[in-house]
C-alpha cells in the first residue's frame, strides 16, 4: 500500500501540495487528475523519493520512502519528461536496470517488446515521443515493481496503443498485487482504467473517492417548462451549476439531496430527467474555475 500522510512540498516561498493525504490499496490504480500545475508531477516526485516532503511523509510498505534503497527497487517511476542515455537501445536499457532491479524479468520484457513491436538494439532516441514512452513502459514493467507511478504516461501514444497499454497495465497489478498512480490532465484516459481518483486543486485534495461512487457526489437534472425561465426561479435552489435555455433548464447540485429534488418539483416543470455525470463534469465542477463570458472578449 501507498500511504501519504499529510504531504506538503514547497519550492521556497511557494507552496506546490499542501496536508495532502490520501491511500493506494494493493491491486488498485489510482488515478492523480487536475489541471497543469495543480502538483500532480510534484506529488509523484515527492513519492518516488526524488524530492523530500517539507511536511508529512510517504509510506510505501509501511516504509518511508525517501532515502530508502529498499523501497526503490520494489518502485518504478515514469516521468513526463523521458531522458535516455545517447547511444542507448532498450537491449542495453535493460541490462542496466537489471542491475539495479533484482527482480527485472527479461522474459517480460522480451513479451513486452512483441506485443509493442519495437527494435530492441535500435538507438532509443531515435524513436518518435510515442514510441519512447512505449519504451519506457517496457522498462518499467519488466523491473517487476511492488509500486508504480506514472506522470503523463499516455500522452504520444495512439488510441490503439493506449488500449494495450491500459489492459497491461490491469493485468499486471492483479498478477502482482501491485499499487499504481497515474497522473493525467485527459480524464477520459482514466475513466475506464482506475478504481479511484484525486483531484489536487488549489495545492490541495479537493477529491478522494472510488470511480463507482463519483456520480453519487452531484445531480445532474434537466428540467422541461412549458413556458421561457429566468434564474430567479431557482434562487431557492442550492445548485452548483445552471443553463438556461428558454424553457430547457439543466442543473446539477451536490449530493442526492430528495429535498433540493422537491423543490425542483414544486416549480412544476413538465418533465424532469436524471443524468449521471461524467468525469470531465465532475472534474469541471470541482475545479470552481472563473466564468468567463467569451462572448465579450473580442469586443
Amino acid at each position: 500500500m501507498i500511504e501519504f500522510q499529510n504531504v506538503t512540498k514547497k519550492f521556497g516561498d511557494f507552496t506546490a501540495v499542501e496536508n495532502i493525504s490520501f491511500n493506494v490499496e494493493p491491486c488498485s490504480i489510482y488515478g492523480l487528475i487536475g489541471y497543469n500545475g495543480a502538483g500532480k508531477t510534484t506529488l509523484l516526485k515527492t513519492a518516488a523519493g526524488i524530492y523530500v516532503a517539507d511536511g508529512g511523509d510517504v509510506l510505501m510498505g509501511g516504509q518511508y520512502v525517501y532515502d530508502n534503497d529498499d523501497i526503490r527497487k520494489d518502485l518504478f517511476y515514469i516521468p513526463d519528461d523521458l531522458y535516455f542515455p545517447m547511444n542507448s537501445s532498450l537491449k542495453s536499457m535493460a541490462n542496466f536496470y537489471a542491475d539495479y532491479y533484482p527482480n527485472f524479468s527479461f522474459k517480460t520484457f522480451d513479451n513486452l517488446i512483441e506485443v509493442y513491436g519495437l527494435d530492441k538494439k535500435a538507438k532509443i532516441r531515435g524513436f518518435s515521443k510515442g514510441m519512447q514512452r512505449q519504451s519506457e513502459i517496457i522498462l518499467g514493467l519488466a523491473t517487476k515493481p511492488k509500486y508504480l507511478l506514472l506522470d503523463e504516461t499516455f500522452d504520444g501514444l495512439d488510441p490503439q496503443k493506449k488500449e494495450v497499454t491500459k489492459k497491461l497495465f490491469m493485468e499486471y497489478i492483479a498478477e502482482n498485487e501491485a499499487s499504481l498512480i497515474i497522473s493525467s490532465h485527459n480524464l477520459s484516459e482514466l475513466s475506464n482504467l482506475c478504481d479511484h481518483v484525486g483531484l489536487i486543486n488549489g495545492k490541495h485534495l479537493t477529491m478522494d473517492c472510488c470511480v463507482d461512487d463519483i456520480s453519487q457526489n452531484y445531480s445532474k437534472l434537466r428540467l422541461i417548462f412549458d413556458h421561457d425561465v429566468t434564474e430567479e426561479l431557482f434562487k431557492e435552489i442550492n445548485y452548483k451549476s445552471l443553463e438556461i435555455d428558454g424553457k430547457i433548464v439543466m442543473i446539477i447540485f451536490e449530493g442526492n439531496s430528495k429535498e433540493e429534488k422537491e423543490k425542483l418539483n414544486a416549480l412544476l416543470p413538465v418533465a424532469i430527467d436524471e443524468y449521471q455525470l461524467t468525469m470531465e463534469e465532475v472534474f469541471l465542477n470541482e475545479m470552481e474555475d472563473k466564468k468567463y463570458d467569451v462572448t465579450k472578449i473580442f469586443e
